[in-house]
Formats: structure tokens, C-alpha cells, sequence
């Protein structure tokens, strides 16, 4: 049950009193505002609700373990979503046993505000295009654009350079750019081939 008393305190407070303290209550009311954000971010990895479930689940309890070593030079949402993601990414490439394309080093890097090509992308479509690329590269496109996660802590939580977070992000881009054109070409055919048909 929602403790009404707890609304008004930010979330690094009730971190620190829940270390401070370890009563339930506290971390009850950090489940209580995170558990269906973290939920539909296991979603968007696995696409199955039962899965997304027990990654919600098994996230945490290992928050419980770690919630100490929170230090508040991120928000706490931050810091979280960092833990949401080692772990979606850590349980696909168990399963798939994904091996990681090692990068070239031959793109430009990328300015940090140059996300126009993204920001022109509707919803819906984006959502399906976003379902066809591997989820390590979908981790960063959410990391960066959906939670806006800087460049330094994409490259904290991933543990890699910020050269090659910035390398990453241009070739998830130009990835999910060039899905996104295909996918509204076939479309645009499909309504043509619709409108043909019906003139006939």
C-alpha cells in the first residue's frame, strides 16, 4: 500500500533512508514509483510479458543488494535504468550468446546535438524499427534519447570510452535510419498497390 507521507521526499532521500534505516517501507515506495518504468524497459528487450516480469523481479532484488553503493553523483533514475540495462543486455547475450562486431574506428564522431534525423521519426513506425535492431544498440538509442542518459554516463554504465559510445550511437542511428526509410518505403508501396487496386 502507498504510503501518502513518503510522496513529498525525493528519490536520493528515500535511498538514504532506506540504507540509513533498512525498513521496508522506504524501498517499498522506490518499487512502488519504478516498477513498471523498469518493467516496460525489460519489455522493450524481450517482448515477452512473463519475461519482462521476471527481469523486473530479478532487477530488484539485486537493487537491494547494490542500493548501497548508490552515490548520488547521478539521479537515482539514472542510476537504476544503468543497472536495467547491464542486466537486459547480460541475460540476451547469455541466451543468444551474441558475439559483439568489433568497431572499425573509420566513423566520424558524432555531435551530441545533431538528433534531428531522430527526432523526425513518428511513434508507432519507430517503435516497430526500433524492434529490428540487435539490443545492445537498442539499449544505447534508449539510453540516450529515451532517458537521456549523457554521453558520459552511456559510457560509465557500458563501461567503454566515450569515443566509442559516440561511434556507437552513429552506427545505431544510421542503422535505425535506414530501417526506418525501408520500412515507410514498403508501406508507401503497399497503400499505392491499395489505391491501384481499388481504381480498377
Amino acid at each position: 500500500m502507498k504510503n501518502s507521507k513518503l510522496k513529498h521526499l525525493k528519490d536520493e532521500e528515500l535511498v538514504a533512508l532506506y540504507v540509513d534505516t533498512q525498513r521496508n517501507l522506504y524501498f517499498e515506495e522506490i518499487y512502488e514509483r519504478y516498477a513498471n518504468k523498469v518493467y516496460r524497459k525489460c519489455y522493450s528487450f524481450v517482448y515477452n510479458q512473463a519475461k519482462a516480469e521476471d527481469f523486473t523481479h530479478d532487477i530488484f532484488l539485486k537493487l537491494i543488494v547494490k542500493i548501497g553503493t548508490f552515490k548520488e553523483s547521478s539521479k537515482f533514475s539514472t542510476w537504476l535504468y544503468s543497472i536495467t540495462y547491464n542486466f537486459c543486455m547480460d541475460q540476451i547475450r547469455v541466451n543468444k550468446k551474441n558475439v559483439e562486431v568489433a568497431l572499425d574506428g573509420n566513423y566520424d564522431i558524432m555531435d551530441e546535438n545533431d538528433d534531428d534525423d531522430l527526432s523526425s521519426m513518428h511513434g508507432n513506425q519507430l517503435s516497430k524499427t526500433l524492434e529490428k535492431i540487435p539490443s545492445d544498440e537498442k539499449a544505447l538509442i534508449l539510453m540516450k534519447y529515451q532517458d537521456d542518459f549523457s554521453i558520459k554516463e552511456i559510457a560509465d554504465t557500458l563501461k567503454i570510452t566515450e569515443s566509442a559510445v559516440k561511434m556507437r550511437l552513429l552506427r545505431s542511428k544510421e542503422k535505425l535510419r535506414k530501417l526506418y526509410l525501408e520500412n515507410m518505403v514498403i508501406f508507401a508501396l503497399i497503400v499505392l498497390k491499395l489505391i491501384f487496386f481499388w481504381k480498377k
